[in-house]
């Protein structure tokens, strides 16, 4: 994902080389600014991935909304401001059932009605979480500023803990649904990391009925 940055900040410093040739060394300074905003922008640290019958977040951020959705299930929504890492990663290990994009609005990412309304990349994985079966959909929400969703997966991918699936560039969203079986772990305004923080465990009644 790295590559994403020196590109962005390749530009840049050539148009800091120009400015500086033509005007002087002053005027190249914003490009010089802009360009270590994007390779800090496109970092992608490693992350170690919890094991145990656990979910994680998909995305680093803030959670902003936690709703409740039919059949008992819950929607965890994540915002990312453009400080945070945006790789995207599976919040469990499994089989990529579809991949669907829908075009959109492009609303503040903050706001509630971004995760129907805007731009996104829809991704429903199929996996066993501590012997249970379960599946898990997740939203990459394009917002004010982000205008590109970038996935690098397709249907019948084997998707291992924590992997990354993808980035949405600039400023963002990431919803999470988790079915009745999921015992959530977060609540509104807690920070998460993707692929490292646990959002949401297997309930103990879901396990021992899998034993």
């Amino acid at each position: 994902m790295l590559s994403y940055g020196f590109y962005y900040a390749g530009g840049l410093l050539a148009g800091a080389a120009v400015a500086t040739y033509l005007l002087g060394w002053p005027y190249a300074l914003p490009f010089y600014a802009l360009a270590a905003f994007c390779l800090n922008f496109f970092r992608d640290p490693e992350r170690r991935t919890p094991s145990g019958p656990v979910a994680v977040s998909p995305a680093d951020g803030k959670v902003v909304a936690i709703r409740p959705v039919a059949s008992g299930a819950n929607r965890i929504s994540i915002f990312l401001n453009v400080f945070d890492v945006h790789v995207n990663r599976t919040p469990i290990p499994g089989k990529v059932a579809c991949v669907n994009y829908k075009k959109g609005e492009f609303l503040a990412a903050n706001k509630d009605q971004a995760s129907d309304a805007n731009e996104q990349n829809i991704m429903t994985v199929d996996g066993v979480v501590g012997g249970v079966s379960t599946r898990v959909m997740f939203k990459q929400i394009a917002g004010l500023i982000a205008r590109r969703i970038i996935c690098y997966k397709k249907p019948g991918d084997i998707l291992e803990p924590g992997e990354r699936i993808g980035l949405i560039k600039f400023g963002s969203r990431v919803d999470v649904f988790l079915g009745p079986e999921w015992e959530l772990m977060v609540r509104p305004g807690d920070r998460v990391s993707a692929g490292s923080s646990v959002i949401a465990r297997i309930r103990d009644t879901a396990l021992s009925e899998a034993v």
